[in-house]
């Protein structure tokens, strides 16, 4: 799977009880590239369309908090 990775990272809980391996980016496995999320060693390529909205929400999140201009 060709990729290029955005986020890469062991991922603790604010509680520090819990953490999981997260990995975020973009694969042209598939004829149209798309995103990829890979979460304690299970990944997948998302369809177009969850990908679409998986971003908008995280856009929508990050404006939320304050972590976006």
């Amino acid at each position: 799977m060709a990729t290029t990775v955005f986020f890469e990272e062991t991922v603790q809980c604010q509680g520090g009880e819990e953490s999981m391996n997260i990995e975020f980016g973009r694969s042209s496995f598939y004829e149209d590239d798309s995103i990829y999320l890979k979460v304690d060693g299970k990944a997948l390529v998302m369809e177009r369309e969850a990908a679409k909205k998986f971003v908008e929400a995280a856009a929508s999140v990050g404006s939320y908090l304050g972590f976006l201009d």
